[in-house]
């Protein structure tokens, strides 16, 4: 009876894909002279960082088997209203090696036994640049002010002055001021494309201890000489005009 009830509360499902038809809807669009709010490309351009560092490994390294490389930028900044383009980021770096490993087989004249592991790494970088053409100027922001102003009072003067004359000044006891405070848009960046040229070397590579094959050494630290270009695009967002004359159907 068990086994019944079971087969009866199975459930076999299919899926099929089938066409499914579409059709273009025409759009609401404004006729006429618009004003309207889109990002604007002040600059594009390629830096070239110059990076040398020193990476030291967990353990001993017998080769680099692969290196995958990504650029991540965590600042691009154009300090506005100068021309100065403020750059900083990393290269993290992948890196996977063999790793002499005795506990799969002793190193022999022959052979040696290795793991593979991996080791990541970010490597900074900052630089600071001109741009020297701007494809569309820059909105420079608007400065923030503040202006006092005071109100006139006259006041009966105290006893040994005149009857007839008046203190004229303003009133120490008020504060007046208007002050205007601007929100300006604050350009930024968008990362294009990057091309890293690099040179790995090990500085403290030495033979295997005891016995090996012949040329075979191990090393834990490696020099490394990056060239970086970086091609970045500079927005802001801007108000700009546009024509709209025609509605047309969609085809």
């Amino acid at each position: 009876m068990f086994e019944n009830h079971h087969k009866m509360s199975e459930c076999h499902g299919t899926s099929n894909m089938h066409d499914c038809k579409s059709h273009c809807h025409h759009p609401k669009v404004s006729i006429g002279k618009i004003v309207t709010k889109v990002p604007v490309v002040l600059a594009e351009l390629t830096l070239q960082v110059n990076v040398d560092a020193t990476i030291t490994f967990p353990e001993a390294v017998l080769e680099i088997k692969d290196i995958k490389k990504t650029i991540k930028l965590t600042q691009c900044r154009l300090l506005l209203p100068s021309n100065k383009l403020f750059v900083k980021g990393f290269v993290r770096k992948n890196i996977q090696y063999a790793s002499p490993c005795k506990e799969i087989e002793e190193t022999s004249l022959t052979s040696i036994a290795s793991d593979l592991h991996s080791y990541t790494v970010d490597i900074p970088f900052q630089c600071v640049t001109d741009i020297k053409h701007f494809l569309s100027m820059p909105v420079m922001p608007e400065v923030n002010n503040r202006q006092e102003f005071d109100f006139f009072i006259s006041k009966p003067l105290p006893s040994g002055y005149p009857e007839k004359d008046e203190l004229q000044t303003h009133d120490l006891s008020q504060f007046h001021q208007e002050s205007h405070q601007f929100y300006n848009e604050i350009p930024y960046c968008e990362l294009v494309s990057s091309k890293i040229i690099e040179w790995d070397e090990a500085i403290d590579r030495c033979p295997l201890p005891h016995t090996g094959p012949i040329g075979e050494g191990y090393f834990r630290t490696i020099e490394e000489k990056m060239v970086i270009d970086i091609c970045v695009k500079v927005l802001q967002n801007q108000q700009i005009r546009v024509t709209s004359t025609t509605n047309d159907d969609c085809d």
